[in-house]
């Protein structure tokens, strides 16, 4: 198996610095637009067969080091009981806003959505074969409550900091539960297959650093040293979130994932390589030039020398515009320019 994205997670030596790409499943490619067409999003995360196609669609085509399981970081509120729409985006009809609102969220053990993502990640082990590894993934809880809350994206989020600043004790309630539905997703991902998980707190960004500690940290901490047991790599990303890098970095992960907006140079620095790093090439460079990429790629492994380990992606998901030979490219740079010694 093709397994140095595995091998630089423990912080052992590889041949060449490992990459994927977030999203890398997804509307860039033109395979994924078509299957769109007969299927709507939410069935390509529900339906076993479907999940895998989608998640393979990239392996053979970029020569990618890892797959990610297609799915959404919304299926634990909607295993929960929430009504979760895409229109395009996620949309969440009937929002958390009131403590009475807490009934309305069922538990989440042994639910056949968790089921059906099960049975996904065992055909995707299948069909895999050992070629590279699987990662699984949930959202973080703070995250997930930002969804619930807003009933969707926002500008203001004024809901959730409605929530937060005048009613703590339901924001705490209702974080504990979703951190129970997320530590069960995560769980029953394990069980079935996955080789190494990623939690995304897409949100984190919106809170200050003591706030981060109060309400987004410690949900993230549990779930994360929760599954500490079953021996698999832990990546925790936090896009928007550098003011609260010192917060992570005694996190029980193996790997930070850092965004665009740090230089990867000085995240190192300010997590005092503790963990491996993974990231962080800036999404949009993936829209210009062969030889843009090239240039910032080149320059994201220099950042990367001497680090504890050093998983190469982008600085968040890639975007729906970029060309497919852009992110070809871009997979082809990190091999070949870390392959021939560029991190070292």
């Amino acid at each position: 198996m093709n397994d140095r994205f595995l091998r630089a997670l423990a912080a052992e030596p590889v041949d060449r610095t490992p990459v994927w790409i977030m999203r890398q499943a997804g509307r860039y490619l033109p395979e994924y637009r078509a299957l769109k067409e007969r299927h709507g999003f939410w069935e390509l995360c529900t339906v076993p067969e479907l999940t895998v196609e989608v998640t393979l669609q990239p392996i053979d085509r970029l020569g990618l080091d890892a797959a990610i399981l297609f799915s959404d970081i919304l299926v634990p509120l909607a295993a929960m009981g929430l009504e979760v729409e895409f229109r395009p985006g996620p949309v969440l009809p009937d929002p958390i806003r009131a403590a009475s609102d807490l009934s309305r969220l069922g538990e989440t053990e042994g639910c056949a959505l968790y089921g059906r993502v099960a049975e996904a990640i065992g055909l995707l082990r299948r069909e895999l074969d050992g070629k590279v590894p699987l990662i699984g993934f949930a959202g973080a809880p703070f995250t997930l409550a930002t969804y619930a809350v807003e009933g969707g994206g926002s500008k203001s989020f004024s809901a959730i900091r409605a929530l937060l600043f005048g009613d703590p004790a339901t924001a705490h309630r209702l974080l504990e539960r979703i951190a129970v539905a997320v530590l069960a997703s995560l769980r029953a991902q394990i069980e079935a297959g996955v080789q190494a998980v990623q939690l995304f707190d897409s949100w984190a960004g919106l809170l200050g650093p003591d706030d981060y500690d109060r309400f987004a940290r410690p949900y993230a901490e549990r779930i994360l040293g929760a599954i500490g047991d079953a021996g698999i790599p832990r990546i925790y990303f936090a896009p928007g979130a550098s003011s609260c890098l010192e917060r992570m970095r005694t996190l029980p992960v193996e790997a930070i994932g850092i965004d665009w907006r740090i230089p990867l140079g000085e995240a190192r620095r300010r997590l005092e390589d503790r963990t491996v790093v993974q990231g962080n090439l800036d999404p949009g460079v993936l829209l210009g030039s062969r030889e843009g990429i090239e240039e910032r790629t080149a320059g994201i492994l220099r950042e990367a020398r001497g680090a504890k380990g050093h998983v190469m992606n982008l600085g968040h998901g890639i975007l729906p515009e970029t060309p497919v030979e852009n992110a070809l490219a871009f997979v082809e740079t990190v091999h070949r320019l870390s392959g021939q010694g560029g991190e070292q």
